[in-house]
């Protein structure tokens, strides 16, 4: 199969191609938007269908003969699809994120790929405690919290492993990312806070990093077109400004139109039931009776309760690359983004 073709524009010789995952999630059309706009051949590959003015097809990462349908013809890969939740069965985290990263690195290699990343997340190296002004740690998936980050963890061990000269391997982290569009937390914040579900755990006080969608989407870019510098290594990638998460919270509240949570919860109650209402949750959903997801899990409480901010400067001289929309030029684009819906 190596040095398959594949149709579409833009196949040219010369041009670089490349695959990208997940595309139905606001990052990977965001990083496949970019790509094509600065020339790339892009092939996207999600579970959905997407309207898009690149060359798409669907299915799962976690089937071989899919996986190696689509790395046919390609140069590189932009690895984003995962499955994404606060509860769930671990097989179906093992599935998408351990599997699918797996069948995608080995049918890569067999098509000759050189350059592979793996955008995956700081919650691998979350322990539960606070993080202050680190770098990234090594991922852990037996003291990672959570089956996302567990199985994230698993698979980034993996990806960097088959790092080589030859299968060049970076990781690449992006810590809480938001924009117009997100689902994951700008929508859910939203849509609590209007209906009064939407505490702040001790007084939301603690500090975090954030990341604009589109500098995430530009850092991912620049890891791979820096793969010299950035291969074999795990990049978390923020805003680089810590703000604390009420006002984080206030300030998307503030965007959306909606008022903001004024009542707090301590932290270690919060963290208590979330743990119970996570086990809950999963077997309910296990028996089809219920479909969203819970108000609150542990791994939730620990991310509203605890400080995560990261020294970005690592990152940074390595990516050749500096956040170029701040936070509250991104709370100013989200509010226009509400003001049209």
């Amino acid at each position: 199969m190596r040095g398959a073709a594949a149709s579409g524009p833009g196949s040219g010789s010369g041009q670089r191609r490349v695959l990208v995952t997940g595309t139905s999630g606001m990052l990977g059309r965001a990083v496949a938007q970019l790509l094509h706009d600065r020339g790339y051949f892009v092939r996207s590959l999600q579970r959905r269908p997407v309207e898009a003015p690149w060359e798409s097809m669907q299915g799962s990462v976690a089937d071989p003969d899919v996986a190696a349908r689509a790395v046919a013809g390609m140069g590189a890969v932009v690895h984003l699809a995962a499955k994404v939740s606060f509860t769930g069965d671990w097989t179906d985290f093992v599935s998408t994120n351990i599997v699918g990263t797996r069948q995608l690195i080995s049918a890569s290699q067999h098509e000759g790929l050189r350059d592979f990343v793996f955008v995956s997340s700081p919650s691998v190296a979350h322990f539960g405690s606070s993080i202050v002004g680190a770098s990234a740690g090594t991922a852990n998936p037996d003291l990672a919290r959570g089956h996302y980050a567990r199985s994230k963890a698993a698979a980034e061990v993996i990806a960097l492993s088959e790092d080589s000269p030859e299968f060049r391997v970076t990781a690449i982290r992006p810590h809480v990312v938001w924009g117009p569009g997100d689902t994951q937390l700008v929508e859910r914040v939203v849509e609590r806070a209007r209906a009064g579900r939407l505490p702040l755990l001790d007084g939301g006080r603690a500090l975090i990093d954030t990341t604009y969608v589109d500098n995430a989407a530009e850092a991912i870019v620049r890891g791979l077109e820096r793969m010299d510098q950035a291969h074999g290594q795990a990049l978390v990638v923020t805003n680089g400004e810590p703000r604390a998460v009420g006002e984080l919270i206030a300030g998307i509240c503030a965007a959306a139109g909606v008022k903001a949570p004024g009542y707090s919860v301590p932290g270690w109650l919060a963290r208590g039931a979330g743990s119970v209402i996570e086990k809950v949750w999963t077997a309910a959903g296990s028996r089809g009776w219920v479909h969203d997801e819970p108000p609150m899990t542990r791994f939730l409480a620990e991310q509203l309760s605890t400080a995560h901010w990261f020294d970005q400067r690592h990152t940074q001289a390595v990516l050749d690359w500096t956040p170029s929309v701040s936070l509250d030029e991104g709370l100013a684009r989200l509010a226009e983004y509400y003001s049209t819906r």
